[in-house]
């Protein structure tokens, strides 16, 4: 007998082992002192990585490095204190240093800088950067969140533009805002346009500039379509295909030389990966410079760990990109505490869940695109859908537009998108959930989801999309809007079953009129033909086409119908792109 419980005996080799690998308890066995541990980088994942190591060990030393004068800020909400939505600066700041000493005895230190990272004797040289002073630190582990900077493009000018990273980007927006009357903002990206929608609430003229011929790239460009139109509807002027080249006192340069008056430029193009401390310490960088991590949030180095904008993450669908999203930091820093407290658990696949919401339109995403998985020749079913939000007989419904992006041999849900005044967000969290759990396209017709009439309909739009799948799986043929010109070409006959009224309000060229109540007195006829049938969004073109199945007629629908034929070419069209 040692004297020592089974708890606290160390395994003879256990100085030598990875510290993940030393449970808690054992480490205060074989060694003298408690555990420093360092994390470089605050915000989401920092933070939440210092804060629940503190929760797994009361005794272990935590430094946190803050290059900034703010260790712990709402980023996602710096656009809206611009506009004015969020009225207090101070709302946005969520701890300071003196509360986090206090709760969590965190030696914070902001405006302090890490210099360099020495692996081998596990230590950080750190610089106060109000004294220039410099100091070395040993870690027995190491948490990098270094986040993600803003890029500057290499043009004329690039130093008169604004960027909007933290607090004091924002308080520099604000200032020249309040004397501005015209802004441009490049980019159309998440932030780029909740900055547009903001300026544009302060009462500038705004135009953004985008080299894509679409907004917000995570979507497809029907989609991003019905996002663009109400920009513009609400008077921001997008000029797509287009890129920043100068910036100069009073205005821009773009494409071959014209020039936007500008007061106030805003940079909002992408962002790098602020990974030199971890390629000067000799980590694995992918080729685009992000931090390579395994399922606990590791480095190449089983003392350094990683989290947040700067690290490359494992996507549910494809190769590891990076994704930008706060939700994931925070839950990658929890997994990186877990990890050196000697219970890691490994990340779940991520999935690239996003919103936003723009001049009262919602747009959500999840998951891959129908660009992304036709560009590396997937095999893939789409359905579009427009159902009401709730049910159209309870006083204020508004219509949705609803992307389901389906693996054809499995049926396995590979991406989603909605746009709307209201309930896009319910319903890209119930697909996430969903494909999160492993159920298929056509098992979403059998979830069982809350509803009265308020709220949603009987057969919810997350039902429906179920329907249609489990349609497409038993070999109903459908047509893309993007598909239809050509098939026309080919000889295909397209087949309006809307009414006279319809028909005459926006008719889609080379289409013949046959509404659904007459089909059948017309059936005979196409018998024989290659038939292509649509109706406003695909519902009675679903039941047409099964109707003239059954009389012989090779046949498919138009998904999504008039709706999205009608989006999808007016966001490709050159003067309407998306």
């Amino acid at each position: 007998m040692t004297g020592e419980s089974e708890l606290t005996a160390a395994p003879p080799d256990a100085a030598q082992l990875p510290l993940h690998k030393i449970p808690l308890g054992v480490y205060d066995v074989i060694m003298s002192e408690p555990r420093t541990f360092v994390i470089i980088g605050g915000v989401a994942g920092g933070m939440s990585a210092a804060t629940r190591l503190r929760r797994l060990d009361e005794h272990a030393r935590i430094i946190v490095l803050e290059r900034g004068e703010h260790v712990s800020f709402a980023n996602c909400g710096l656009p809206y204190h611009v506009g004015g939505v969020i009225e207090s600066r101070d709302a946005l700041v969520l701890q300071t240093p003196q509360a986090l000493a206090a709760r969590f005895t965190l030696d914070v230190r902001v405006r302090t800088e890490a210099v360099a990272i020495d692996p081998t004797e596990r230590s950080v040289r750190v610089r106060d950067l109000a004294s220039g002073t410099e100091e070395s630190i040993r870690y027995d582990a190491l948490v990098l969140s270094p986040g993600a900077a803003p890029v500057r493009i290499p043009i004329p000018g690039v130093e008169r533009g604004l960027v909007l990273r933290d607090l004091a980007d924002m308080d520099a927006i604000i200032a020249a805002a309040s004397t501005a009357r015209r802004a441009v903002v490049a980019g159309a990206g998440f932030i780029g346009l909740e900055l547009a929608e903001n300026l544009r609430h302060r009462g500038l003229e705004v135009t953004v500039v985008e080299m894509l011929p679409q907004v917000l790239r995570p979507f497809d460009v029907e989609m991003a379509g019905l996002v663009a139109e109400r920009i513009r509807d609400a008077g921001v002027e997008l000029r797509l295909s287009t890129g920043l080249t100068a910036i100069e006192d009073g205005h821009v340069v773009v494409g071959d030389g014209e020039t936007i008056p500008a007061d106030l430029v805003v940079l909002s193009v992408g962002v790098r990966p602020e990974s030199g401390l971890a390629r000067d310490a000799g980590l694995e960088l992918d080729e685009r410079g992000y931090i390579v991590v395994d399922e606990h949030q590791r480095t190449s180095d089983p003392h350094i760990y990683a989290v947040g904008d700067a690290v490359v993450k494992q996507r549910f669908d494809g190769p590891a990109s990076p994704v930008w999203l706060a939700g994931l930091a925070n839950r990658h820093g929890r997994l990186a505490a877990d990890a050196i407290a000697g219970t890691p658990h490994a990340a779940v696949p991520a999935l690239g869940t996003a919103i936003i919401g723009l001049f009262g339109v919602t747009a959500a995403t999840v998951g891959r695109t129908e660009r992304e998985l036709r560009d590396e020749g997937r095999d893939i079913r789409v359905i579009h859908t427009h159902p009401m939000d709730h049910a159209g007989y309870y006083p204020g419904a508004t219509q949705l537009a609803i992307k389901l992006i389906i693996d054809a041999a499995s049926d396995r849900i590979l991406g989603a998108q909605a746009v709307g005044e209201s309930g896009a967000d319910k319903r890209i969290d119930v697909i996430a959930t969903a494909m999160a759990g492993g159920l298929t396209a056509s098992q979403l017709a059998d979830l069982e989801l809350a509803y009265a009439p308020q709220f949603a309909s009987a057969k919810d739009p997350v039902n429906m999309l179920g329907y249609v799948a489990d349609n497409l799986a038993a070999g109903e043929r459908s047509v893309q809007w993007h598909e239809l010109e050509a098939l026309q070409a080919d000889g295909w006959l397209l087949v309006d079953v809307r009414t006279e009224g319809e028909n005459a309000a926006g008719a889609i060229p080379g289409s013949r009129l046959i509404p659904l109540d007459e089909l059948r007195e017309h059936a005979e006829s196409l018998r024989g033909e290659r038939v292509i049938v649509h109706c406003k969004v695909g519902q009675r073109g679903h039941t047409a086409a099964r109707l003239l199945e059954q009389y012989g007629v090779t046949v498919a629908n138009l998904d999504g119908g008039y709706l999205t034929w009608s989006a999808g070419v007016a966001a490709t069209s050159p003067k309407g792109a998306a």
